[in-house]
């Protein structure tokens, strides 16, 4: 798929975009984005099961691999978590309108989640990457210990991401709707040893995808010290 491309039509089961896959890593990378506006229409199951197989060759710590993948596509347990979901979205939906009222560009990506909010029930996949193992989150540990646990899961989380961009499925990555945690592991079945890290909800894009925008390099590299921006 070149930049700008609109998503495949007609056959998108995962035979007929399997060769998508082979998009070049720069290309997936530059024009990767979070894709909040997906159609409502189905997704093979076996294609996010291959997004998932290669989200599977990423690193873990320890080389634990100690992930699991729950794929929900149940309308009530979606509908549970697009309640979660705009619980937190009323808290948080609101503060990000007043912090970011005025900027247009902030502004349209609230648009975007508020969009993905209000019709969490019809995106066709959301796939749950959890963690097994100990985590002690109500005891006084360094900050360290937070990232090396949630360490083993993103890098598999972006591998994700990645080639659902390859093979033209809209993604993203948000957590708002795992604000309650016992409740996420109450909608998913989850045992209290398995830990909801994020969802990625899935499905064909509305628009189209194209190139970033980001800071420049130089602005946000720093050599060996804060402030030594010698790129910039």
């Amino acid at each position: 798929m070149t930049t700008n491309e609109r998503a495949p039509e007609g056959d998108r089961s995962a035979a007929a975009v399997e060769d998508r896959l082979s998009m070049s890593l720069v290309e997936a990378m530059e024009t990767q984005r979070a894709v909040r506006k997906v159609l409502p229409d189905p997704v093979d199951p076996d294609l996010v099961v291959r997004c998932i197989e290669l989200a599977l060759k990423a690193p873990t710590g320890s080389n634990g691999q100690n992930w699991e993948f729950v794929v929900v596509t149940d309308p009530a347990k979606k509908a549970a978590l697009a309640k979660r979901y705009r619980q937190a979205w009323r808290i948080y939906g609101g503060i990000g309108e007043r912090i970011n009222k005025g900027d247009a560009s902030m502004m349209k990506i609230m648009g975007a989640v508020e969009w993905q909010v209000d019709h969490f029930e019809e995106i066709p996949v959301l796939v749950v990457p959890c963690l097994k193992g100990s985590r002690v989150p109500f005891l006084p540990v360094p900050p360290v210990a937070h990232s090396s646990y949630y360490g083993s899961i993103y890098p598999s989380v972006q591998n994700l991401l990645l080639a659902a961009r390859a093979v033209g499925l809209g993604a993203s990555l948000i957590t708002l709707p795992l604000w309650s945690s016992n409740s996420a592991r109450k909608i998913l079945g989850l045992p209290m040893s398995v830990q909801p890290a994020c969802i990625v909800p899935m499905g064909w894009p509305k628009g189209r995808y194209g190139p970033t925008t980001r800071r420049p390099v130089g602005d946000v590299v720093h050599r060996d010290t804060w402030g030594n921006q010698p790129w910039k």
